[in-house]
């Protein structure tokens, strides 16, 4: 589990009872270095070099309050209706983040001590998505919340508590209409999560992949055990589901990612709830200049010559494989998750 080096806590988040709480946790794990501000504003956290920034950030969290552009609950296709912030900002080291891209600044997490002001503003959005809501295929999802889109809220749930707080929200409060909490995580401390009163509301999906790609998740829970945790919450009642990402097309990719599905199978009590989602390797080019900021050394394959070149929402450059690595991907996925998982539900592929 990882436990930040340094905290800063600012004003407006020390008058909140959920940021006071944090800071309570985070001192009974052993932090010293806790920073109560005068005001909002963060201190600058910028190093020598890139390297000597990043690393100072990855161990620093800051407990916050949210802004109203923030709070306001936004389209994430193809996962869910809506996204929403608990905390921003991970612990780990994936070489390959896509988020490097999209986050402003050094890349310290920040956790949100207005969590409650938070949830208190999902119900105006019941109904009103496009991605589940009122479709035929996932309509009987409700209304989906993604709380993990720029976070892995499971990291850092030990020193927030803010998860548990979520779950119990979504499976307890009185929602106009049909919803379901969704996460996705690299982690596997879930016993906080078995006896929460879900009801079945939340749906845990663990990130997985191959060892030629996990070798890139540095300060995560290794696959295997992602996938014993991902068993527990099934058994204790959980939706559940896999996310299989970022596909890579590595040497003997077949027969290693069958293994892995295999593996998944081998966790998962029978009649669990669960989907499947698969989402290929891609990179922008802001997120591979910063990735190799980071990791300098990195063996990721991040050439631009052999992907070819998209445009997504506003414009927005990625590169992905070409046609034909991604048909062939594709046509493997889909016939080997129904046959190694014919009970669960695959939900897109991207």
């Amino acid at each position: 589990m990882w436990t930040p080096r340094h905290v800063l806590v600012t004003a407006s988040a020390q008058a909140e009872p959920h940021g006071r709480a944090v800071v309570e946790r985070l001192v009974a794990a052993g932090v010293e270095d806790v920073r109560l501000l005068d005001g909002d504003r963060l201190p600058p956290l910028r190093g020598e070099d890139e390297r000597a920034t990043y690393a100072r950030a990855k161990r620093t969290l800051a407990v916050v309050t949210s802004a109203a552009s923030k709070r306001r609950p936004t389209p994430i296709p193809p996962s869910a209706d809506f996204s929403f912030p608990i905390a921003e900002g991970c612990p780990g080291h994936c070489q390959y983040c896509y988020l490097a891209g999209s986050l402003a600044g050094p890349p310290i997490t920040r956790v949100y001590a207005d969590l409650p002001r938070v949830l208190a503003g999902l119900d105006e959005v019941v109904g009103t998505g496009s991605v589940t809501s009122g479709t035929a295929e996932r309509g009987h999802e409700g209304t989906t919340f993604e709380a993990s889109c720029y976070t892995d809220p499971l990291a850092i749930e030990h020193v927030t508590g803010s998860l548990a707080a979520t779950i119990t929200h979504f499976g307890t409060h009185d929602w106009p209409g049909p919803v379901q909490l969704r996460l996705t995580t690299k982690y596997d401390d879930v016993d906080g999560l078995l006896h929460l009163p879900h009801g079945g509301r939340t749906r845990v999906r663990a990130s997985v992949n191959v060892r030629e790609v996990e070798r890139f998740e540095g300060g995560t829970a290794r696959v295997g055990a992602r996938l014993r945790a991902l068993g527990r919450l099934a058994r204790a009642g959980y939706p559940v589901g896999l996310t299989i990402a970022p596909i890579m097309p590595v040497q003997d990719w077949r027969e290693r990612y069958a293994e892995l599905l295999d593996e998944a199978a081998a966790q998962l009590p029978a009649g669990a709830d669960v989907t499947v989602e698969c989402i290929t390797h891609r990179f922008t080019p802001k997120s591979k200049d910063v990735q190799l900021g980071w990791y300098p050394r990195t063996k990721l394959d991040l050439e631009e010559s052999t992907r070819s070149r998209k445009h997504g929402r506003f414009g927005a450059v990625k590169y992905v494989y070409d046609k034909d690595t991604m048909r062939e991907l594709r046509t493997w996925f889909e016939a080997a998750v129904a046959d190694r998982l014919p009970a669960a539900r695959h939900l897109y592929w991207t």
